[in-house]
């Protein structure tokens, strides 16, 4: 069995402005002011990490930043929840990405779920609001509500997918898929392989160079997916080490 853990944003789906709009009132409604610098697109980083960010950006001071950050952290599912048909609008499921879902959920020997940036709220209406989650055992997920250190929520989500399947889950039978360079760092760091896919702001060069197991220009190649995941899932592995021989 292969536990495999979807990222969200740019990887499955695009929801353009929706979330710098969502950090752009929280911020005003928490520090009183309209942020002049808002978090980079596409990092990869984690939602209560961004936030800090965009805290130090705007110039707010030290020794307020941790009690701000835990506020506006507070508001972000809240806030896109009640932008849920906006997300549904204007938000695009990106190519292949259905299909991909789909074909993973079908198999037999592979068990998808997530691994992600966003807050489990926020990935929760991202995910429902294009019926994505029925493709993925959201509840084995692991989420930056979890812990802001992206590489730590590997290992949560191989306990929790441990807890509800049985048996155990290391590198050798965890893969995430990814477009970030996030992603190929929350893999090497937390104990999983990475599938790079270049349907973000990271190239498909990029990915590779950081160290993606293997790297799709897109989600459109769906037989190529799953017959890279079922070759790692016939593979023997050395449980010592995690990987495979």
């Amino acid at each position: 069995m292969i536990l495999v853990l979807w990222d969200i944003d740019r990887t499955l789906v695009y929801t353009g402005e929706i979330d710098r709009r969502v950090y752009r009132e929280a911020f005003e409604d928490v520090v009183g002011r309209i942020p002049e610098a808002l978090p980079a697109k596409g990092t990869g980083l984690t939602m209560p990490l961004a936030v800090r960010e965009l805290l130090v950006a705007n110039s707010v001071p030290a020794d307020r930043i941790d009690e701000l950050a835990v506020r506006i952290v507070e508001q972000l599912p809240r806030r896109l929840a009640a932008y849920r048909d906006l997300v549904a609008r204007d938000g695009v499921v990106l190519p292949g990405a259905l299909e991909a879902l789909a074909a993973i959920h079908r198999a037999g020997h592979l068990l998808p779920s997530v691994v992600t940036g966003n807050l489990q709220g926020n990935a929760e209406v991202k995910l429902s609001a294009f019926g994505l989650d029925r493709y993925l055992d959201t509840s084995t997920g692991a989420y930056a509500s979890d812990d802001a250190h992206r590489p730590s929520l590997v290992r949560i989500a191989q306990t929790r997918a441990a807890a509800a399947y049985g048996g155990s889950f290391d590198r050798g039978t965890t893969v995430i898929i990814g477009d970030s360079l996030q992603d190929v760092i929350t893999g090497q760091e937390g104990g999983a392989r990475v599938i790079g896919v270049a349907s973000g702001t990271t190239s498909a060069q990029r990915l590779k160079d950081a160290g993606a197991d293997h790297v799709l220009s897109d989600l459109t190649h769906v037989r190529e997916l799953l017959e890279i995941l079922t070759a790692w899932a016939a593979e023997p592995v050395d449980r010592e080490r995690g990987t495979s021989p």
